[in-house]
């Protein structure tokens, strides 16, 4: 191939990093495993999302004569109670099961003397892409001298930590339209696409004059909330009350993310949702799981904006995590507006430990909490 067609197949393909990482994503979805490099190291990785018995004894079988590991991340080597800053690696035994691996996963109370080691880059670039997956965040993995089978996929460990820069640079404007609302309002929604095919969504309202800051609400989807009015979160409420401010002064945007449980994923969620019914806060669900709190990253938010030539903006939000990703990214951020959604017994507990452990701003809340906390002042009787 000459140097023309080279430069090319580049345009068309992207770099040879770009093709393996996402391949390795698509097998990961398939919950195929994939071959994954590093300097002087070479393992085979199957996510353990849809482990059964039988998935787990053909891997056995393709990874023969060597043991299949479990790779976890620190968040949840933490929750077993292994000291912990990076990946970790869980030696398993030939008596350890599908049951045992994925409690050792994903169970609220998993207690034992586990033998357990820092993972290697190729470990932790295989926990990286799992996570890019939205699957459960923990791989098995096996020793290799090379791939065993001419269809499993081989991805770079260098290359899975430069992907997440390059998905934001791929970042387009796929189509764009005009909707007109139930409130009457006509917006412009204006559809990006990425690398690993995710779809974010614009939605402009009226005519923002991007000369002055824009106010901007920055909203992860949310189907439970967004869609059905779930009282678990405020998410739906917010939305409404965003839409509704904007219109009110008269044009902003809405960034509607593909950042779905504060990016885990719906399939993750629910099970957050399920250690939350069992007591768990928001907050130690996400990282019982082995999930940091917030997964959410606000470099494609900035990127999408930058797009829409809008670079000064007035945000309307809550979460101070919010505030310093954009700036980070390149946002100016002129000034916060908070969004007071309703409080309901149903989530209440969630909305006390986004306020009490994540450090939004929900002075409403806590004005309510206090005033619960008030002791009733007894009156005493008059003199007669």
């Amino acid at each position: 191939m000459s140097a023309g067609s080279t430069a090319e197949a580049s345009i068309l393909f992207g770099t040879t990093g770009q093709i393996s990482v996402s391949r390795g994503l698509a097998e990961f979805h398939a919950r195929r495993p994939v071959l994954v490099t590093a300097t002087s190291e070479i393992l085979l990785a199957l996510p353990v999302e849809g482990l059964d018995a039988q998935r787990l004894a053909a891997f056995v079988d393709l990874c023969a004569p060597a043991v299949p590991q479990l790779v976890i991340t620190a968040r949840r080597a933490l929750a077993l109670g292994l000291p912990a800053t990076t990946p970790m690696t869980l030696r398993l035994s030939a008596r350890d099961g599908a049951d045992t691996i994925l409690s050792l996963v994903a169970n609220a109370k998993t207690a034992g003397n586990f033998d357990a080691m820092p993972a290697g880059l190729a470990a932790s670039a295989a926990i990286q892409l799992v996570k890019l997956s939205h699957g459960l965040p923990a791989v098995l993995t096996a020793e290799v001298a090379a791939a065993t089978d001419p269809q499993i996929v081989t991805v770079e460990a260098e290359a899975v930590a430069r992907f997440g820069n390059e998905v934001i640079d791929s970042l387009a404007i796929a189509s764009e339209a005009l909707v007109p609302l139930n409130s009457g309002t006509r917006t412009r929604f204006v559809v990006f696409r990425d690398a690993m095919g995710g779809s974010s969504v614009a939605i402009i309202v009226g005519k923002p004059d991007v000369a002055d800051p824009v106010p901007v609400r920055l909203h992860s989807a949310c189907l439970t909330g967004d869609v059905f009015g779930s009282r678990r979160c405020d998410c739906g409420d917010q939305l409404k009350l965003a839409l509704a401010r904007l219109e009110e002064m008269g044009g902003g945007i809405i960034l509607y993310l593909a950042q779905e449980g504060r990016g885990l994923g719906l399939a993750n969620k629910m099970r957050t949702y399920q250690l939350q019914d069992d007591g768990l806060d928001t907050v130690d669900a996400n990282t019982t799981l082995g999930f940091d709190d917030d997964e959410r990253d606000y470099g494609i938010a900035a990127r999408m904006l930058q797009i829409l030539d809008c670079t000064r903006i007035a945000l309307l939000t809550n979460n101070p995590a919010k505030l310093d990703g954009l700036a980070k990214a390149g946002i100016a951020i002129a000034s916060r507006m908070p969004l007071v959604a309703p409080i309901n017994p149903d989530n209440r507990r969630y909305l006390t430990a986004k306020a009490a452990r994540a450090g939004h701003h929900l002075d409403h809340l806590i004005a309510s909490l206090a005033e619960a906390s008030e002791p009733t002042q007894d009156v005493a009787p008059l003199a007669t």
